[in-house]
């Protein structure tokens, strides 16, 4: 028989600290860079971005500029999902949530 009890106190648990890896998530900052580091953006936990940095050494080439970004951003957001994705195993003790997308 299931200890229903048991059960929505590990349920509690778990969402505690569900709720520590988003607050620690959303105060990180993560960046990302192109160009050998000569591009570097700056993404927060929830993958917004707070900054970007481009040495001028890479000219005025605005298409080469906006794909160098792009490749930034992608970098820095990768690392934020395997950040979330590492911090929820953590916090879940591994529990397999069925592919839910958490925390943002």
């Amino acid at each position: 028989m299931l200890n229903i009890q048991g059960i929505m106190k590990q349920a509690q648990v778990m969402q505690k600290r569900m709720q520590e890896v988003q607050a620690k998530l959303a105060e990180t900052e993560v960046c990302g860079t192109a160009a050998n580091g000569l591009l570097t953006v700056t993404l927060n936990g929830k993958s917004e971005m707070k900054k970007i940095s481009i040495d001028r050494s890479l000219g005025e080439d605005m298409e080469m500029l906006e794909d160098l970004i792009l490749v930034a951003y992608n970098d820095a957001h990768a690392k934020i999902e395997e950040m979330t994705e590492n911090g929820m195993k953590e916090a879940t003790g591994g529990m397999n949530l069925g592919g839910l997308k958490l925390p943002f």
